[in-house]
């Protein structure tokens, strides 16, 4: 799998560009917004957008989905139907934050835990990891060892949980049961911010790490 990772929106939002390097099928997970530098990276390198694929509907990882669905005839692939309202209320979220031309859609196919997903000859998994929003999912690419989390974990931190639908706990026990279960030398792209690994953050963390959990401060 080749992959660039591109920051949109005021947010600093990372999407993800992602390709079969012997097809040069693509997808784009989390089109937030600014679609005119994700599609010059599409340009760039070779890529046939063929879906998008979306861990969550928070405004800033899925503003643009729409656009990019409608003008590029691309399917939209996630998240979890429990993100609905998120979806429902894109457009209010749009008005509040300054984002012009956000809008609602309905997404070609919902997602679940155990979910495959295929771009060209890559393969993802599909973990349903709620506690950001209920219906956040995340995409393993198992061949080489990286996972998309979308706002589930960052490098030193979590995803907020005070949106409505979060909760804390159930973060926290997506990111030990279901993300750092894909072992320690997994990479991961978080949804802001650099990479890191799930064996680095279940060392140094200071929310998740097993330290943290050991002590019953987490």
């Amino acid at each position: 799998m080749q992959a660039v990772v591109i920051p949109v929106t005021p947010f600093a939002q990372n999407c993800s560009l992602v390709w079969c390097p012997r097809t040069l099928a693509g997808a784009v997970i989390d089109p937030g917004g600014d679609l005119e530098r994700v599609l010059a990276a599409a340009g760039k390198h070779g890529v046939k957008l063929t879906k998008i694929l979306l861990t969550h509907a928070h405004i800033d990882h899925a503003g643009g989905t729409a656009q990019l669905a409608r003008d590029w005839h691309l399917p939209i692939i996630g998240p979890h139907p429990a993100d609905q309202f998120w979806i429902d209320g894109i457009a209010e979220q749009g008005r509040m934050f300054g984002l012009a031309q956000c809008e609602s859609f309905v997404p070609d196919q919902w997602l679940d835990q155990g979910d495959k997903v295929q771009v060209g000859d890559v393969d993802f998994d599909v973990q349903h990891c709620p506690g950001h929003t209920p219906g956040h999912v995340t995409f393993y690419c198992a061949a080489d060892k990286i996972a998309f989390v979308g706002d589930v974990l960052f490098a030193g931190s979590i995803g907020r949980t005070d949106f409505p639908g979060g909760d804390y706990d159930t973060l926290i026990h997506s990111i030990r049961e279901r993300l750092f279960t894909l072992g320690d030398d997994v990479r991961f792209v978080p949804g802001h911010g650099p990479m890191s690994t799930f064996g680095a953050e279940r060392r140094t963390n200071p929310f998740v790490s097993d330290a943290v959990l050991a002590s019953g401060r987490g």
